[in-house]
């Protein structure tokens, strides 16, 4: 039997870096990960010195929510217990959601700059 459900960052040797909830499982006597909304994050820096991060779905052409990965596709895997990274994820998973489902303006892009607990001088 498997872990629990938790949350990680997956280098894939693709050389994508995902960030997802992690729902290990076995098939066969492989390893498989369901990965739940998997998204990317890149730094963003401001012309004042400020860093912050840019949230994107990790697949842009489709609306699924969950996906498997084999593991023999992946470099490493970071369980988190950042409880702030934790946060910004699930809070960009709702607004996501609420898109999709028309409940809200469409965003073109979440910029993470406007959550100021992830914003730090450099």
């Amino acid at each position: 039997m498997m872990e629990d459900d938790f949350y990680a960052t997956i280098k894939l040797k693709s050389g994508e870096e995902i960030f997802a909830k992690v729902s290990p499982t076995t098939e066969e006597e492989r390893i498989l990960l369901i990965i739940t909304n998997p998204i990317v994050m890149s730094e963003v820096k401001s012309r004042v010195g400020f860093v912050g991060y840019k949230l994107e779905s990790w697949l842009k052409t489709t609306n699924e929510d969950m996906f498997i990965i084999d593991m023999e596709n992946i470099i490493t895997i970071s369980e988190s217990s950042d409880i702030e990274m934790i946060m910004i994820y699930q809070s960009y998973i709702r607004q996501s959601n609420k898109e999709n489902n028309n409940e809200s303006k469409l965003v073109e892009e979440w910029d993470i700059l406007q959550m100021s607990m992830m914003l730090k001088k450099s």
